[in-house]
């Protein structure tokens, strides 16, 4: 077997044999048992809610959940404005960054807040150390929130009638100091000892191989990379983010950062088994996550190890594969896996540039966004699947003449209605998006550097990677414009919110109901059929919605190469 195929699969059983203790280990935080942390965190923890005046022990019912989720946020980007368009005044500047402008501020502040990590700038040279901690800060708390956003949904799925769900502050607080801090400092320690610089110092001079003396900007990286990957954020601290080699030395710092951004999606799966007490149910729900992540996995992979058809019609070797764009240190094959496991989980991280990328791989990055539901971002790849769940049992029920249940609560008119706005609004702020800057060329289209269905395809990629609060980009669309920062930023807003507020709503909502015990008749919702069943949803939706739109860009690139 290929050495490189080797590498990939190795990556992919490492992260699966490490999430299924790590879900064990979610599910006790998340319940308040006892974890080898809490001589650690307890008192920290305590200190923090008698300063703070917050009673982490009032539990809260969905409405009161959200409320603190968009005060926090609110709090959050108004200071993060305030530092990105004063940094060029503030310490911990050494390298003189200047101050950003109200749209990119705008947009930068958004982007992290919703754990999106769009990055209109480079990030070098467009923010100061000071910027890029706060930033490092966004990257815990925007995680820290989605996570705290599933707890919430675990605790409404349990098996009783009741409206109050727990605590926002104590799961939020709990999620960043007793899962993404630990995973984030392990991670971290690994990349310092690789290479990857964790300091406040300026540029460093350096000599080349070829005598010549270059300025290289250093920081605090270690730590940023560490939490970029395992809070599933994205943002690189260097504008070509982990294909710079300071971000990601080598092979080995490639298949860590790979493991560590996709552990937690993984672990939270399995976290739900074992909070409920239900685990056929979450290897169910990650055996669907699978078979799509390798249905589009596998393809890509393929296309970028069998090369441009087009390069070795000129006499070129591509033995190596698809080279345009990629690192030689990583290799075809991991950068094809990359990229569909950055734009499944909802990092956003590079480690080749997707603009480079054959254009099937290219739509298959696009419908990793676009379905945004296999494994996702943390926390809310399982809000985001949830949704699925909930259309997947009302159609299974229209089938078989029953009223519709999940887990002893009966979906009823209101929350198929949540669940189709929730559903059809990813929809529909891409295509919006894609429309007005193609409509109006002279604001979107006017930025373009390839024209033709490549062009459309940065569009698209665009918007799509917004919506998905996903965060990478195909960089030949030039984005740092207010038309961009703005209609982005709007996107990025709109398509965070939404998906979380939905599902606690429809949890929080059938919590309320009556509990109905099972029986012979009731649907099961953990069988290989009612997979089978999500699968298929998920597809016909994903289908009917954007493969016009991918035929349009993509598609036609593809039967347009010689």
């Amino acid at each position: 077997m290929n050495t490189e195929i080797i590498g990939i699969v190795a990556m992919f059983l490492i992260t699966l044999g490490l999430s299924i203790p790590l879900g064990k280990y979610i599910a006790k935080v998340y319940t308040g048992q006892k974890t080898f942390l809490d001589p650690v965190f307890n008192p920290i923890e305590k200190l923090f809610y008698k300063i703070s005046g917050i009673d982490a022990t009032k539990e809260m019912n969905w409405k009161q959940h959200m409320f603190v989720l968009l005060t926090l946020n609110t709090i959050w980007f108004l200071l993060g404005m305030i530092i990105l368009m004063c940094q060029g005044w503030l310490p911990l500047n050494p390298d003189n960054n200047p101050n950003m402008t109200a749209d990119l501020a705008f947009n930068t502040a958004i982007s992290f807040l919703v754990n999106c990590n769009l990055q209109h700038y480079s990030g070098e040279t467009g923010v100061t150390y000071l910027s890029q901690l706060f930033l490092m800060f966004l990257q815990f708390v925007s995680a820290g929130i989605g996570l705290a956003a599933a707890a919430v949904l675990f605790n409404a799925l349990k098996e009783r009638t009741t409206e109050k769900l727990g605590n926002f502050y104590n799961y939020f607080i709990k999620s960043c100091t007793r899962i993404l801090l630990p995973v984030s400092v392990v991670v971290a320690v690994v990349l310092l000892f690789n290479g990857t610089p964790m300091t406040f110092e300026g540029k460093d001079t350096i000599t080349t191989l070829q005598g010549d003396t270059v300025q290289v900007s250093t920081g605090p990286v270690a730590a940023f990379t560490a939490i970029k990957h395992v809070g599933t954020n994205g943002g690189g601290f260097f504008g070509t983010n982990s294909s710079h080699p300071l971000e990601n030395p080598n092979y080995f710092t490639n298949m860590v950062e790979m493991i560590a951004q996709m552990i937690i999606p993984f672990a939270m799966i399995f976290a739900l088994g074992f909070y409920l007490n239900r685990r056929k149910l979450s290897w169910m729900i990650f055996s669907v996550m699978t078979i799509g992540f390798l249905a589009l996995t596998v393809p890509t992979v393929m296309a970028e190890m069998n090369g441009n058809p087009e390069i070795e019609a000129m006499g070129i070797d591509t033995s190596n594969g698809a080279t345009e764009g990629k690192e030689v240190r990583f290799g075809a094959a991991a950068s094809g896996y990359w990229s569909i496991a950055t734009t499944v989980i909802s990092t956003g991280s590079v480690n080749s540039m997707h603009d480079s990328a054959m254009p099937l791989s290219g739509m298959n990055q696009l419908l990793a966004m676009m379905v945004n539901c296999f494994y996702g971002s943390c926390g809310v790849g399982l809000l985001n699947f949830y949704i699925f769940i909930i259309l997947a049992v009302f159609i299974s029920g229209l089938m078989v003449g029953r009223t519709p249940e999940f887990l002893g609560k009966k979906i009823e008119a209101r929350e198929m209605k949540i669940a189709m706005i929730v559903a059809l609004f990813h929809t529909l702020l891409i295509l919006v998006g894609v429309a007005l800057s193609t409509g109006f060329p002279e604001q979107g289209a006017s930025t373009l550097n390839n024209p033709g269905f490549h062009g459309f395809s940065e569009i698209l990629y665009e918007f799509t990677s917004s919506s998905a609060n996903n965060g990478s980009g195909f960089e030949g669309l030039g984005d740092n414009n207010p038309w961009w920062n703005i209609t982005t930023g709007i996107v990025l807003l709109l398509s965070r919110f939404l998906p979380i507020i939905g599902p606690i709503a429809i949890a929080g909502i059938l919590a309320n109901k009556k509990h109905i015990p099972e029986s012979a008749g009731t649907l099961k919702t953990d069988t290989t059929t009612f997979g089978l069943m999500i699968f298929s949803v998920i597809a016909i939706i994903a289908a009917l919605s954007f493969f016009p739109a991918l035929a349009l860009g993509p598609i036609a690139e593809y039967f347009s190469m010689k």
